[in-house]
């Protein structure tokens, strides 16, 4: 075949990239073309997305890509947050940042005006406070003037597409992190939005992952799976289906990749979301904190004069006493940025533990916190779906956290596979390349990507596994005690 290069745009929590990623027949081979910081705004007390700053950067990206003569391109992003456009297709105000603190509270109001079994029963989503569901109903509750002249509400990747293209669509995976998408049908969940007087008018039309949007300077523009859990997950090197996943980051997305959504009782109580992915497949997953509490103690001690890096700090974690306190990662104390490891240790004192003495003791508070919370994630999973999982695959840039790696060995007593790190840009690819005809099926990408990645995979068996079914009882006694 010829060779086709396609672009990715891929933006994170913390950083953004256009990337080049050229498929020569047999494997996928990159090249960051862009990089750039992503970093939120305060106005007030409000927390923003710089929104103009980031469309500035990946119109820069684009820029370096002319001579590669690009097949495509793709977008994706975080999910939950959005943009509503006016009539004229203007963007009203800038979107706000799901670390706000604007959703406080907004769950029970809506638990009041519909109980939270039927939201589930309808959307198949995880409950959490950041959810669009929740973000909307803030508006609503302010009766702000933004609802009264919005026409279309558009995610943060479908904002960017119609500033590429001028379409205004929403991309299937990554509207339903909205909690707003009906789970049986795959269409916007209308009658949960009319009880909860979210006008149903700004919705527009939902397309699926791989689906042609328009041009962008004669470049197609193809949605990926537009969510960058999904993009991540497309490129699972997976040969079976006895696996969980770890899209390891800011968040850490841990799942299983199933055929259709599961909306039983017990998923429910597991708090557990049913999140659409490619090829008509579904990611029955929980959003675990990830990496940010580790990002916030680096800020907290960078503002105190001390600059470490991630290595300096998995090292003295490495080095501190094994086993020794806990933390839930998931506490909502913990989602908000701040001084985070003041934070440990005051969760360690209201739990009855010792709080960390040093920075080491703290960050390995944390990693093995969050190692147990994986294994808990992974035990709830299989219940509720009644699978078998033989491995666990680790994808995205955590993966580079080796003693995060192991511990997740450890705790849960299953072999752990690392790689590829770059998988959101991976999947995003992929999806493009299957749109367009060079790859043809889901599983085919995957052997594209085991093959782009070779020797890179790293491997981690289980160790120590009496002392850490010890510390998993000792946490899972701290997090029934404390429920976050």
């Amino acid at each position: 075949m010829i060779e086709r290069t396609v672009l990715a745009v891929d933006l994170g929590a913390e950083s953004g990239r256009v990337m080049a990623v050229r498929f020569d027949g047999r494997a996928l081979h990159m090249e960051e073309l862009h990089r750039f910081p992503n970093a939120p705004v305060q106005i007030g007390d409000t927390l923003h997305w710089d929104i103009l700053r980031l469309w500035s950067d990946i119109l820069a990206g684009l820029g370096h890509s002319r001579s590669l003569q690009p097949a495509s391109l793709g977008v994706d992003t975080w999910g939950v947050d959005f943009g509503l456009l006016d009539a004229a297709g203007r963007l009203i105000g800038t979107p706000v940042h799901y670390r706000d603190r604007r959703t406080e509270g907004m769950m029970n109001w809506a638990f009041q005006k519909v109980p939270r079994p039927e939201i589930f029963a309808q959307t198949g989503i995880q409950f959490l406070p950041i959810n669009t569901l929740y973000q909307l109903l803030s508006l609503v509750r302010a009766r702000s003037p933004q609802l009264s002249i919005a026409a279309t509400f558009l995610t943060i990747p479908d904002l960017l597409n119609y500033w590429l293209t001028g379409v205004k669509v929403c991309e299937f995976s990554n509207a339903t992190t909205t909690q707003m998408i009906n789970a049986k049908t795959g269409l916007w969940a209308t009658d949960l939005l009319d009880r909860l007087a979210i006008p149903g008018h700004l919705f527009p039309e939902i397309v699926l992952p791989g689906t042609h949007l328009g041009e962008f300077e004669g470049i197609p523009v193809i949605a990926p799976a537009c969510h960058d859990t999904g993009s991540a997950v497309a490129a699972v090197p997976a040969t079976t289906t006895d696996y969980a996943y770890i899209s390891s980051g800011t968040w850490s997305l841990v799942g299983l990749e199933i055929d259709r959504p599961i909306l039983s009782g017990a998923a429910l109580a597991t708090n557990v979301t049913n999140e659409g992915g490619v090829n008509g497949t579904f990611r029955l997953l929980k959003n675990v904190m990830g990496l940010w509490i580790l990002q916030q103690c680096r800020a907290q001690w960078s503002r105190e004069g001390e600059t470490l890096t991630y290595d300096d700090l998995v090292r003295m974690a490495a080095a501190a006493p094994p086993l020794d306190g806990y933390i839930d990662p998931n506490d909502p104390c913990f989602l908000a940025p701040g001084d985070h490891p003041a934070l440990i240790r005051d969760f360690c004192r209201r739990t009855g533990q010792p709080p960390p003495e040093d920075k080491g003791a703290t960050v390995r508070c944390l990693l093995q916190s969050l190692a147990l919370a994986y294994r808990e994630t992974i035990e709830n999973l299989v219940s509720v779906s009644e699978r078998k999982v033989a491995v666990i695959h680790i994808i995205g840039g955590g993966g580079r956290n080796a003693l995060l790696n192991q511990m997740t060995a450890d705790a849960t007593g299953r072999p752990v596979m690392v790689g590829p790190y770059e998988a959101t840009v991976l999947g995003n690819a992929l999806v493009q390349l299957m749109a367009l005809g060079d790859v043809g099926t889901l599983a085919e990408g995957r052997q594209v990507v085991a093959a782009s990645i070779g020797d890179h995979l790293a491997y981690y068996e289980p160790q120590h596994t009496a002392s850490w079914q010890e510390a998993y009882e000792k946490f899972r006694a701290i997090r029934q005690a404390n429920p976050s």
